[in-house]
């Protein structure tokens, strides 16, 4: 069987979900974000810059000048 992993972008879309799951009757559970938002956007945004090879380098010398 394969597991599906869906990401609700609202409270709505969130209940809209279960209610189908429940009608189904397929078994899930849910988990809380515990991250802030913001905090997973900045995230995001410094993965996607690594990725484009827009970062820089600092060696432990450069640390301390």
């Amino acid at each position: 069987m394969e597991t599906v992993i869906a990401k609700p972008a609202n409270k709505e879309q969130l209940a809209a979900l279960k209610a189908i799951m429940k009608a189904l009757k397929v078994d899930f559970t849910t988990e809380k974000n515990h991250y802030n938002p913001e905090f997973l956007a900045k995230a995001e945004k410094a993965e996607k810059q690594i990725k484009s090879g827009k970062y820089r380098t600092v060696t432990s010398s450069e640390i301390w000048k």
